[in-house]
């Protein structure tokens, strides 16, 4: 895989989103963990689109859509956990700032 590795902070934070139990809002919830789930799906979403559609005709189009994806998946799990707007926007921060931090080589441009 391209961006995030299966071994990276992000695919853990991933798994250990997905392996939380119950909608109720708990302070394990945190919103870094979160966006490290959002940043590791949107990675993977990213690289279908890519697979299906070829790259992006520039560099901040793919962030966007790398952004997009993220956001797509918080917006899921908050409503499907119950967390709040506050959660919601933090997480959605920090996973932009991941993806903005993230080696850009790996864009391919």
């Amino acid at each position: 895989m391209g961006w995030f590795d299966d071994n990276s902070d992000q695919a853990q934070a991933h798994e250990q989103w997905q392996d939380i139990q119950g909608p109720e809002h708990e302070a394990k919830f945190s919103h870094e963990l979160l966006a490290g789930a959002a940043s590791f799906a949107a990675a993977r979403a990213y690289e279908n689109h890519v697979a299906e559609n070829g790259q992006p005709p520039s560099h901040a189009m793919a962030k966007e859509l790398m952004a997009g994806f993220a956001g797509a998946f918080i917006d899921r799990e908050v409503e499907t956990k119950g967390l709040d707007f506050v959660d919601r926007e933090k997480a959605k921060r920090h996973a932009e700032r991941q993806i903005e931090e993230h080696d850009e080589s790996q864009f391919n441009y």
